[in-house]
């Protein structure tokens, strides 16, 4: 009995020494769990740089306040800056933002090449960057979020074509350095190309607007109805706000509201003209889907998360991973079902015009 109680007794201490022993393993594991989990806190709140163009169309500053609500209601915050236009500013502003610690960056590139060089400085200082809605050129960017801006283009060629099967038509396009405008021609041709080969269509006029200004715009058109002695049947667009400058030209010349006149964008002023007749349609990119998914996508990745997408654009470099949202081609018919029921317009704002006139 003595010696089974001894044989106990060094049977409990060989179990009390090796609990020992291995406690503290067990104990600093879950310590480590307990410390990596909630990192962003220790860190404080992801921070995401957001490198625009331009606040000068209305269009940009809703993108910018939609993406601000966005990434902040997932708990991360964001610094805006904006370069009107300009390449070495939007360039300077980048490094700005990368210097003073960004975890991630967000850019709306002026010019698609010369912005390859933000992307290689960000990569240099560990942070990925994301394209929002204009395609960087020539750079190993990590993800480009846009519409499919190849078919905004058809869907406004769809639209003039079932209106002015034949006759002269008038292009002018956006801004030569961005690359959707770009694409948005391509998308426009695909549908054209037909046409013109049948001898049904004659492009009379085809220039870029420089910067997608209104007034550059104005220019464009008041020079095609001067050289085609005003025998225009249609013209389409790159967006509302360069079709606004296209609309005045054609006033001046008594033609507002007889030629068919496309847009992008479906800027308010765009819509006006819609209900008004002055121009024919525009095509509503919902931005608010645009900035929140951009907003999760640009958190999840600041967080070190895999982003994997089924779609890839090629930039003249690499394959970006894409995400592609479907743009909605609107008419005076379709107004109060598209951008008025979507909240993005208020019918108030959309028919005062109406009720002025």
């Amino acid at each position: 009995m003595k010696r089974k109680a001894i044989g106990l007794w060094l049977l409990g201490m060989i179990l009390l020494v090796v609990a020992c022993a291995i406690t503290p393993k067990q104990t600093l594991k879950i310590v480590e769990v307990e410390e990596t989990t909630p990192l962003s806190e220790k860190d404080g709140p992801i921070r995401i740089g957001f490198a625009m163009d331009t606040f000068l169309e209305e269009r940009w500053l809703r993108d910018r306040e939609m993406f601000q609500e966005s990434v902040e209601a997932l708990g991360a915050e964001v610094e805006v800056v904006a370069a009107y236009g300009n390449d070495a500013l939007q360039i300077s502003q980048a490094e700005t933002l990368i210097q003073s610690g960004i975890d991630l960056l967000v850019i709306v590139p002026h010019n698609s090449e010369a912005t390859a060089a933000i992307v290689h400085k960000a990569h240099r200082a560990g942070i990925k960057v994301i394209a929002y809605d204009r395609l960087v050129k020539n750079a190993d960017l990590d993800l480009y979020v846009s519409f499919d801006n190849e078919r905004v283009g058809e869907l406004q060629a769809e639209a003039i074509t079932k209106l002015v099967p034949k006759g002269n038509y008038v292009f002018i396009g956006g801004a030569i350095t961005d690359n959707n405008a770009h694409l948005l021609k391509k998308g426009v041709f695909n549908v054209l190309r037909p046409y013109i080969e049948r001898g049904d269509i004659t492009i009379v006029y085809d220039q870029w607007t420089k910067d997608w200004t209104p007034v550059n715009a104005k220019a464009n058109m008041e020079e095609a109805l001067r050289t085609t002695n005003k025998q225009i049947d249609a013209v389409i667009v790159a967006n509302d706000a360069t079709a606004g400058g296209v609309v005045q030209a054609l006033a001046a010349a008594g033609l507002a509201g007889q030629v068919p006149v496309t847009g992008q964008d479906a800027d308010l002023a765009g819509v006006q003209r819609i209900v008004t007749g002055t121009q024919t349609m525009t095509v509503y990119k919902p931005i608010r889907t645009l900035s929140q998914e951009i907003a999760k996508l640009a958190v999840a990745m600041a967080r070190g998360e895999e982003v994997f997408t089924e779609r890839k654009v090629n930039n003249g470099k690499i394959e970006v991973p894409s995400v592609l949202l479907t743009p909605i081609a609107v008419n005076k018919h379709n107004v109060d079902s598209t951008v008025i029921a979507d909240g993005f317009h208020s019918s108030q704002d959309v028919y005062q015009v109406v009720t002025k006139e």
